[in-house]
This record gives C-alpha cells, structure tokens and sequence, in this order.
C-alpha cells in the first residue's frame, strides 16, 4: 500500500528554507571534482528552469476545473518557485568562489524563454493550445526524471560516507524530497489540460522523446563547462566518462540503469508517477531538514516578537 493510499489526499505547500553557503568549498565532495560538478548542473539548470515550470503552469492554470488539481497546482508553483530562488544562491555561492556560470545560464535561458516561450520559436505555425500542451507534457517528463532524481539522493548513503558538506546535502535532499512530494502534479495536469485518448498519450511520449535526450545534452556540456572553468583545477582535467562512471560505482551519483529505466516505466500507457519513489522516506526529511527547521523557527520568532 503506497502512503497516498494510506493517508489520503497528501496536500502539496511550498516550505520556508534558508542556507549558510558561506563555509561550503567549492569541492563541496572532498577530492570528488567530476561529481561535484555533475550534480552541480541542477544549479545551472533550475533557476530558469523552474521559473518556466511556474509561467507554463500560469498559462494553464484557468483551464483547471478539478479544485482538487488546481490546488496542488498552486502548492507545486509555490515549491518550484522556491526551488529557483535557492538554486540561484548557490550561483552566486559559485561566483564568488571565481566559478562563472554566466557563459553556460545564457543558454539555458535562451531555451526556456526564446525557444520553450509562450509562443512557438521561429514563427512556427503551432496552435496555442498545441504548443501549451507540448510545453505541459515537457514539463511532466522532466519532473519523471527530478522524482527519479530526488529518490535518489535521499538515499545517497555515499555522499554521507565520502563526508559532503552538510549545507549542500541538505539543499538537495530538501529539493529532492519535495520533488518526491509534488512527483505527479506536473502529470496530472498534462493529462488534465492534455486533450483526449491517443492524441494525449502520443504527446506524453514525444515530451519524453524530446526531453531525454536534451537534458542528457545539457548534463554533459554543463558538466564539461564546470570542470574547465574550474579555477581550482586550472584546466588540469576535462568532464570523461570514466571518471563519471568511477563516481558511480562509489554512490556518489545515480546508475545509468537507474535514469534510463525511468523511461520505459513512463512509455506505460497505465504508468502514474505515484510509483515513482518514497512519499514517507519524503516527508520524513522534510520534518528533519536543518534548513526547513532554522526557517520555521525565524518565522517562529518574529511572530513572537
């Protein structure tokens, strides 16, 4: 039994959070440059990112007539915003190190603002509603990946044993749960917004056919472009798959088996992305989160006050 099953409807809200980037190294994985900076990618790709997920969803959000969805909606607006905001920090965290990422974030805002806008790029003859509905179903295959993603970082036991920094550990696993938390809102309201039969399923595969592809593109030439404006590395080595795959075999990040399968279970015309990982293992952290709880606990005392 899955915990939606055993506690019902599990309400979506965004959380309060707040991070001391001041102590965190760059290496923020003691002598672990490459998965340092693969993970660091989400960095690179979030704040644009996510605001995107949040412009979409507010074009979509007046043809939600299920209370229930629109309401999950909201909270999962209110999450992603979040999200943006704090990947945003760690930028300037990594500039302040003498890490640019500018070169790198101009592209990925053309991407989401040019190219993913809220007209189709090029003058292309796309229906409105078309190109909201292939936008929706981009936004769902990502979030198939950023549940895989968050699941598995709340289980990284090798980022505990290789002694990562605390406040970095904490950011992702506060992200990753609530990526856990919200797994099937974007879904949802593909489906909702998406249209009918066929034609809907046929455009939730074309968004995963698109979407894989293209973020293991940005993953790979974000990586690369970390690793080589590194000033602490000072050109000395370049992103390679076998040093990727040697961070792998340590825990440091996810197997290759554990991203590709995700996508087949999303091929499934039955699939629901209430399968996708722990909703317990999930909240459990959020309530423990040191960032969540210095939060709460300001609020907490300036209503007092």
């Amino acid at each position: 039994m899955s915990a939606e099953e055993q506690v019902g409807h599990y309400p979506i809200k965004p959380r309060r959070v707040s991070f001391d980037w001041d102590e965190t190294p760059l290496h923020w994985i003691p002598d672990e440059p490459t998965a340092t900076h693969v993970i660091n990618v989400l960095h690179l790709l979030l704040p644009a990112g996510e605001r995107w997920f949040v412009k979409v969803f507010k074009e979509a959000l007046p043809l939600v007539r299920d209370p229930v969805l629109r309401k999950d909606v909201k909270g999962f607006m209110g999450q992603e915003a979040t999200h943006s905001v704090q990947h945003a920090y760690v930028l300037d965290h990594l500039a302040a190190q003498r890490l640019g990422t500018e070169g790198f974030t101009k592209h990925v805002d053309f991407l989401f603002e040019k190219l993913l806008g809220e007209k189709p790029p090029f003058g292309a003859p796309i229906p409105p509603q078309e190109w909201l509905r292939f936008r929706l179903a981009i936004i769902a295959a990502i979030e198939q990946f950023t549940a895989v993603l968050g699941d598995w970082v709340l289980h990284a036991e090798g980022l505990d044993r290789a002694d990562a920094d605390t406040i970095m550990l904490d950011l992702l696993r506060w992200h990753g749960a609530e990526e856990v938390e919200h797994r099937a809102v974007a879904f949802d309201m593909y489906q909702h917004c998406g249209g009918e039969g066929l034609p809907r399923y046929a455009r939730r595969i074309e968004g995963m056919a698109v979407t894989a592809p293209m973020l293991l593109w940005l993953w790979a030439w974000g990586t690369a472009y970390l690793i080589r404006h590194d000033p602490q590395l000072a050109g000395r080595m370049r992103y390679s798959l076998r040093e990727h795959n040697r961070a792998v075999d340590k825990g440091l990040l996810p197997t290759w088996r554990e991203l590709g399968a995700a996508i087949p279970r999303y091929f499934r015309r039955s699939y629901h992305p209430s399968q996708e990982g722990s909703l317990r293992k999930a909240v459990e952290y959020l309530a423990t989160s040191p960032a969540a709880r210095a939060a709460a606990g300001a609020v907490g005392r300036a209503a007092m006050s």
